[in-house]
């Protein structure tokens, strides 16, 4: 049975360059996919127009922007016609060509104009609809395999609690609460930072990334330090506060690799760069170990710490220091002691460390001057005499305690009482 084409109707193709402008504007969109999508909406108004599409042929040219359709059907004698979609009388069929025979198959092309305006309206609006929600779900796609890489973009508005960024044409956004309390946007500037989470947002790609992101410090590692990027040295922990403090814990899987002096590069080198990126962030890079309590001593640096007693049931830790470095253990604001709890995972309480020849008084003395509920409640954090409480901070005892701060105030005011009434005798 002899295939025949019948003569191309030039005049009807639909050029999608011209009829469907959205088209050329999506260059993500990988080939297959999109003559997908461009097969199926025209078969849509196939079958609209003829009620069925399986006979019928979509031919489409991507390069040039033409589509053609073509519908199928096999020459029969005239008094045999029984189905007028699939077959095709011959006296019809000599009429478009003279050589047509009964058997044949004859393929006709289709006029898509003659479909009506409506049809072919909503083909246009459900092909511009299908590219552009295939042009989100690539940008998805994309930014879901580069999550956790850092990316470099240019800020196009910034407003009071986000971001605007544009990379590669898509736009991203950095919230508030993930940029460097020190980061000072406008519009023009180049933003660095790591695409950290990438969702959908009614029906709209949400990519989120971020500065403030532990993430984003790791990645600036492996970025500066080769030794990481190729696996000889490991990041075991970060935690930081952007733009504050940060601590680095690594290890190295090369004994003979310095991990620590490798992060740190010649004379600061490696790790300068990471700080002024991060807006002078005070970066603790430490080596990492299995042994706790060297663990902790080590994420309490730069406080020197004379013992350590832990509890490992509990994740607790008393650690002991002189009294010129409980300053140093706690931070400002707290700050170094609270990121060396979040990077060890144990519950650090400092404490002052006494000397024999220092004079002490037990808190059960002052009983008639301080309330006993609330000597029981210094106790049950460990403070049981009036150096161990002088020792530490007001904020630190407010911390740890259940006290307010007035009490904790009126507390260390009768305990300093005493200590200066025994230096005047």
């Amino acid at each position: 049975m002899a295939k025949k084409k019948a003569s191309p109707v030039v005049e009807n193709k639909i050029n999608l360059a011209e009829a469907f402008t959205e088209f050329s504007r999506f260059k993500n969109i990988d080939r297959a996919t999109l003559m997908g999508v461009l097969e199926e909406v025209f078969r849509t108004m196939i079958r609209k127009e003829y009620g069925s599409d399986e006979n019928f042929q979509i031919i489409v040219n991507v390069d040039k922007g033409d589509i053609q359709g073509f519908r199928e059907r096999i020459v029969v004698e005239d008094f045999e016609l029984e189905d007028e979609q699939r077959q095709i009388p011959i006296s019809e069929a000599l009429v478009i060509d003279a050589d047509y025979q009964v058997g044949d198959e004859l393929a006709e092309e289709i006029n898509f104009f003659t479909f009506g305006r409506k049809i072919v309206q909503t083909a246009k609006q459900t092909l511009t609809q299908k590219i552009r929600d295939l042009e989100k779900a690539t940008t998805v796609k994309q930014y879901e395999d580069l999550v956790g890489t850092i990316i470099v973009g240019e800020v196009s508005q910034a407003w009071r609690n986000e971001v605007l960024v544009v990379h590669e044409n898509a736009e991203l956004l950095m919230p508030k609460d993930e940029q460097i309390p020190k980061d000072k946007f406008r519009k023009g500037d180049t933003a660095r930072a790591v695409v950290l989470e990438v969702s959908m947002l009614n029906t709209n790609p949400r990519i989120i990334i971020s500065r403030a992101s532990p993430l984003f410090l790791e990645k600036l590692f492996e970025q500066e330090v080769p030794e990481i990027f190729d696996g000889l040295i490991h990041i075991r922990g970060i935690v930081r506060e952007p733009g504050e403090r940060a601590k680095v814990a690594v290890e190295s899987y090369d004994d003979r690799i310095d991990p620590v002096g490798a992060c740190v590069g010649m004379k600061g080198s490696r790790i300068h760069g990471i700080v002024r990126e991060l807006k002078n962030e005070n970066i603790d890079v430490i080596a990492y170990t299995t042994n706790e309590s060297l663990y902790i001593q080590r994420a309490l640096s730069p406080a020197k710490i004379s013992s350590i007693k832990l509890d490992e049931k509990r994740r607790t830790a008393q650690v002991f220091l002189k009294p010129d470095q409980i300053s140093l253990a706690i931070g400002k604001n707290g700050l170094n002691i609270k990121l060396a709890g979040k990077l060890t995972g144990y519950e650090i309480d400092v404490y002052r460390e006494l000397d024999p020849d220092e004079e002490d008084v037990e808190l059960d003395e002052f009983r008639d001057e301080i309330e006993e509920w609330v000597i029981e409640e210094l106790k049950r954090i460990g403070c049981d005499t009036a150096l161990s409480v002088l020792s530490l901070t007001a904020e630190e005892l407010v911390r740890r305690s259940d006290l307010d701060e007035e009490t904790i105030a009126h507390v260390m005011s009768i305990l300093r009482a005493e200590f200066d009434e025994e230096e005047r005798d």
